[in-house]
């Protein structure tokens, strides 16, 4: 028998995400045709309206396999970046180099001229943002103006896919209509559609690629299967054929909901291990020992373009569902509930300095989409305190337009507390004597406990540490923690 102090065999879901191993490529030499129908073994022409940080990759992914590839995109600095060779997205590893390699190899160039480039295409896949208005609702105006900028070069034969996450029934009762009154011709029979959602994550993409099952489901029979044989051709996952559009749009919606729920039930079991003194990242493990458990990490909520947005579009059309809008509200208070514990530490935060790290959504990511950074600051300041603020991946000026004042990595200061809102391995650098007035760091990531991937961070007497679900009293040491690192 073995005594451990926590099991030894858990997936982590820290970060949200697990990775499983990637799928070998084993296409052969494509055929090129003209039209291109599905055929196993073929390709063609294809386009990827949005050239952003998704869609470049799909572009390269596609084209590398042999597809004749058009990324549109309405930022002219984009196109001339691609016709040049060059990839506008900084942060995506391999990304820069497959621009190079299939531009070098005439298969991917880029054009502002959406109609005219699908009017050449077999295949074109739609890939912009979905987001939400002030009411909480779809915002189509993206949507709309990309299937509309299509809609002049919707031919015969042509197969419309789209990978944004759309509500449920959008594809079917929303754009295949939009482009059936543009040209005139009949989807499923005369063009064809269908609904294939994306399943990435920035830094990751092209492993994801190879990796998780791909989605299809088409508003048809003839959709389907086009779309399905086109996935085949320049995927080297599991193509999964569904039933219909409305299925493959669900699933997406599904698997993010369950993420956000996931996680407000994280948030709420760390409330619960501050009132009874435990550390809330063991007993997940804990729990996670037995297969049946998945419980994701607490945190100080939930940011980017995904999880805080498509429970809306659930509820869009389903408005319900108590347990998911109950999620969504757990998670987006987790900003307020960190504001309150810091007012009760320190006696309230009227001219109170105060330093946020941290303010894209994700560490490594640099974007602020719905990062929670931003509404920390906001109510902070509205509370009184002094805001500074720093990110390794924005510029003093970036943080300046975004939302507070740039903090300068490495000066001295007079802050009275600290705020982590990424899990940046930057802060494991973190030097506490230029703070000498510090007295609390609140740790919106748990990463500087030693369940945590980062080292173990010593802090000076006198500074209380605040986790979320996560205190000084049940804070593991390094001596606690195998594998923790001074």
């Amino acid at each position: 028998m073995t005594i451990v102090s926590r099991p030894s065999n858990v997936v982590s879901f820290l970060g949200g995400s697990i990775t499983p191993p990637s799928n070998p490529c084993t296409h052969g030499t494509p055929r090129t045709v003209a039209p291109w129908t599905g055929e196993p073994g073929t390709v063609g022409r294809a386009v990827v309206v949005g050239a952003g940080k998704m869609g470049l990759p799909l572009a390269v992914q596609f084209a590398r396999h042999g597809w004749t590839v058009t990324a549109v995109d309405v930022n002219h600095d984009v196109v001339a970046a691609i016709n040049e060779g060059r990839s506008h997205v900084a942060e995506e590893p391999g990304l820069a180099e497959g621009v190079g390699e299939v531009h070098a190899a005439g298969r991917l160039h880029a054009t502002s001229d959406a109609a005219a480039a699908v009017r050449d295409a077999d295949v074109a896949v739609l890939i912009v943002p979905v987001m939400l208005d002030d009411a909480q609702q779809p915002d189509y105006r993206y949507m709309d103006s990309a299937v509309d900028s299509i809609s002049g070069g919707v031919h015969p034969g042509l197969t419309v896919i789209f990978e944004t996450t759309l509500p449920v029934g959008d594809t079917r009762g929303r754009f295949a209509p939009r482009l059936e009154a543009a040209s005139g011709l009949k989807a499923d029979a005369d063009f064809f559609v269908a609904f294939s959602p994306e399943r990435l994550y920035s830094g990751a993409v092209f492993a994801n690629l190879s990796t998780y099952p791909k989605l299809v489901g088409g508003i048809g029979p003839e959709s389907g299967r086009r779309a399905a044989e086109f996935y085949d051709s320049v995927l080297d996952a599991e193509i999964v054929a569904m039933s219909c559009s409305e299925a493959a749009e669900f699933s997406k919606i599904a698997e993010t909901t369950y993420r956000d729920v996931n996680i407000a039930l994280a948030n709420e079991f760390a409330r619960v291990a501050d009132r009874v003194g435990v550390n809330v990242l063991d007993v997940i493990q804990a729990a996670n020992s037995q297969p049946y458990s998945h419980i994701h990490q607490p945190g100080i909520g939930v940011g980017g373009h995904c999880i805080p947005v498509y429970p809306h579009l659930l509820l869009s059309r389903a408005p319900d569902l108590e347990v998911v809008s109950t999620a969504r509200r757990t998670n987006d208070a987790q900003v307020g509930n960190a504001i309150k514990a810091l007012e009760a530490q320190l006696g309230g935060l009227d001219d109170v300095p105060i330093l946020v790290l941290g303010l894209t959504y994700r560490e490594n990511v640099k974007e602020l989409a719905y990062s929670r950074a931003l509404p920390l600051i906001e109510r902070l300041s509205f509370h009184g305190a002094n805001v500074m603020a720093y990110d390794p991946l924005l510029s003093t000026e970036e943080i300046e337009r975004c939302c507070a004042t740039p903090y300068r990595w490495g000066q001295p200061a007079q802050f009275r507390a600290i705020v982590t809102q990424t899990a940046d391995k930057l802060w494991e650098e973190i030097d506490f004597s230029l703070f000498p007035k510090l007295e609390v760091v609140l740790d919106g990531r748990n990463s500087f406990d030693g369940n945590n991937t980062l080292r173990w961070i010593d802090l000076p007497a006198g500074v209380r540490y605040m986790g979320i679900g996560v205190q000084d009293a049940t804070r593991r040491r390094p001596a606690d923690a195998p594998g923790a690192t001074r």
